[in-house]
């Protein structure tokens, strides 16, 4: 059995089965990125819900894991040379679990390069602007009421990045083509959550962007999806 114990964060989220990952997160757009590609590889794994409520993101136990004190992070007891290995930053879990088992990126090297690409613009453009635009929209709006202008800016620049997103899925499944990857994985959820959560699709006018609604119908019909969208789920 894998000894965890030199993580702090176990001492708070314990492991009942230490041999498998652990996953520290919420059903967010950025958590269940790493729970659908979870669910998709087909690894086991011990999920653990950490409450924004009482901040325990902000805990010394969960900052041990990820300084930054954002979810997911995870702990992997069958790391790289068989060691344990603690990992945070969705993208950054995302590609481990792809080159760990050789899953969900593609094989051709030039091909995997692109795909990363796409992780990418996803981590530096459509999680942080979509997340200010839901910021201002729904949980500031009383804050900016008399200002429009921070709306307006995320309203834009969420519409400009659809804009790539419809683009580069004209005749095209998936971002990568017929291969479905982390680059999807990564991405749809934070459309999906732009929709549901945010309820930006008016705003952002969801109805002009008909190649990225049918994309991301397909991510979410998906069965690791459905079931990795609610993870980690409520006691």
């Amino acid at each position: 059995m894998a000894d965890l114990s030199s993580f702090l964060i176990t001492a708070r989220w314990p492991a009942k089965s230490p041999d498998i990952i652990q996953l520290y997160s919420l059903p967010t757009p950025n958590g269940v990125k790493v729970s659908i590609a979870l669910e998709e590889l087909g690894l086991a794994y011990e999920a653990h819900r950490i409450s924004f409520d009482t901040n325990e993101q902000k805990s010394p136990e969960f900052l041990s894991l990820n300084p930054n004190g954002r979810i997911p992070a995870i702990i992997d007891p069958n790391g790289p040379d068989g060691k344990p290995i603690g990992l945070f930053e969705s993208g950054a879990i995302l590609i481990y679990l792809a080159e760990k088992t050789g899953k969900l990126l593609p094989a051709d090297a030039a091909r995997r390069y692109e795909a990363l690409c796409w992780v990418m613009f996803q981590m530096g453009g459509i999680g942080p602007m979509f997340g200010q635009f839901g910021h201002f929209f729904k949980f500031a709006a009383d804050k900016v009421a008399n200002n429009p202008y921070p709306v307006q800016r995320y309203r834009d620049e969420a519409k400009r990045l659809l804009g790539v997103l419809e683009a580069r899925l004209e005749g095209r499944q998936w971002l990568m083509g017929d291969e479905y990857t982390i680059a999807d994985i990564a991405t749809y959820p934070w459309v999906e959550g732009a929709r549901k959560f945010y309820g930006g699709a008016e705003v952002l006018d969801y109805k002009s962007f008909p190649n990225v609604m049918d994309w991301g119908d397909r991510g979410l019909a998906r069965p690791a999806a459905q079931k990795g969208m609610e993870i980690p789920r409520k006691e």
